[in-house]
């Protein structure tokens, strides 16, 4: 077989690249491998970095150091910064057999050294090692690919389970109240509205740096899950609520913020991580609590369930309590028609520094087109009637 041209393409042997100037080499090596291998090759530097990257792709590349124009060392040092061809096990085939000369190749990346003159049986044993060593990489590369993409692929469907288990137990509350599922898209794309605007804002970024973003995003359909433990004739009453009853509905808060509390708590317990808090695991049922809360809490101490102000209210809450605002202002209710758009923006830059955070109501004027956007496309009711 003349070694200086490529091997049949039903071959399917393992692929030598032997590099060297000399063709007497280039003989001599292609005689020997040429029984068990595919073996091409090239007589430069510059032929070798062409030849990586034609098929048959090489598996081993035996280089020569001493080559005119670029040298061994100029070849391994290109071949090592391209991600397609650092992976090649290269063995130094070279009269330059000094100690320095050995450890300088081994440094630079190459897998073995072979002095000249070549000794058969030694050089087809370290061949034949490397392949298999390679081989044995490849299988486990290949292995943690596959089981990378399996754990990728079982995670997003744990997220997708998760997620419609969640939007299910939210949309469980809101079907025992009298509103309807838009409320859930609603006040989520508004929440995601503000997120975006604020996490470059000063006094919001750590808040909402990532993945509290998206956990908040996600958690805010569950802001009134409390819902679930409001008796219907409270609930479900065709009028407003009287003054007591109001405060037996203003509970909702407490409830659905224990009940998420009681879930923490029960798989913290199951996976003994109560002594070490949530966990990354919980943060998003953390959040979740956070906003179920004090979503009805004012920036000037007035809300409740417990009376917090300022600072001291969750963003998460905070941003949670001008979207649920906008939204029922804007959508009717059994008590009440929609408000016309220009009176709800009035309403709620009236309750800037009273109701809400100063810079959310900002942030909200900033993307008031968004805002009815977002409540048009989820109306529950034509928008003329909603937004007129």
């Amino acid at each position: 077989m003349d070694p200086t041209l490529p091997p049949p393409e039903h071959d399917t042997r393992n692929t030598i690249l032997v590099v060297d100037d000399t063709s007497a080499n280039l003989a001599v090596m292609g005689e020997l491998l040429s029984p068990l291998y595919r073996v091409r090759v090239a007589n430069s530097g510059q032929r070798a970095l062409a030849a990586v990257h034609t098929q048959p792709r090489p598996d081993l590349i035996l280089l020569d150091i001493m080559m005119p124009g670029l040298d061994g060392y100029s070849v391994l040092e290109r071949l090592q910064a391209d991600p397609a061809t650092r992976d090649i096990p290269v063995i130094f085939v070279t009269a330059m057999s000094g100690d320095d000369d050995e450890e300088r190749g081994l440094s630079q990346g190459a897998v073995d050294y072979v002095a000249k003159p070549i000794r058969a049986a030694i050089l087809l044993a370290r061949v034949r090692t490397h392949l298999e060593l390679k081989q044995a990489r490849d299988s486990l590369r290949r292995q943690n690919e596959n089981l990378e993409h399996q754990v990728q692929q079982r995670t997003e469907e744990n997220e997708l389970i998760k997620d419609v288990s969640l939007n299910a137990l939210a949309l469980l509350a809101e079907k025992r109240d009298n509103e309807t599922g838009n409320h859930l898209h609603r006040t989520q794309a508004y929440v995601e509205l503000l997120i975006e605007h604020l996490r470059e804002h000063p006094r919001f970024a750590q808040a909402l740096r990532p993945p509290y973003d998206s956990l908040i995003a996600k958690a805010a359909p569950l802001h009134d899950i409390g819902k679930v433990g409001i008796a219907d004739q409270i609930l479900l009453k065709p009028g407003r609520l009287t003054p007591e009853e109001f405060e037996v509905m203003k509970t909702h808060s407490q409830i659905g913020a224990d009940a998420l509390q009681e879930a923490i708590l029960r798989v913290q317990a199951g996976h003994g991580q109560v002594s070490r808090g949530p966990g990354p695991a919980l943060e998003f049922l953390q959040i979740a609590q956070q906003i179920a809360l004090s979503h009805h809490e004012k920036w000037d101490g007035s809300g409740y369930p417990r009376g917090l102000a300022g600072e001291d209210i969750p963003v998460a809450a905070r941003l949670m309590a001008l979207a649920d605002v906008f939204d029922a202002l804007t959508c009717k209710r059994h008590y009440k028609e929609p408000f016309p758009i220009d009176r709800v923006v009035q309403i709620i830059t009236d309750g800037r520094g009273q109701h809400f955070d100063p810079e959310v109501v900002d942030a909200f004027l900033a993307l008031l087109p968004r805002f009815v956007e977002v409540a048009m496309r989820y109306a529950d009711i034509p928008p003329r009637h909603a937004l007129g």
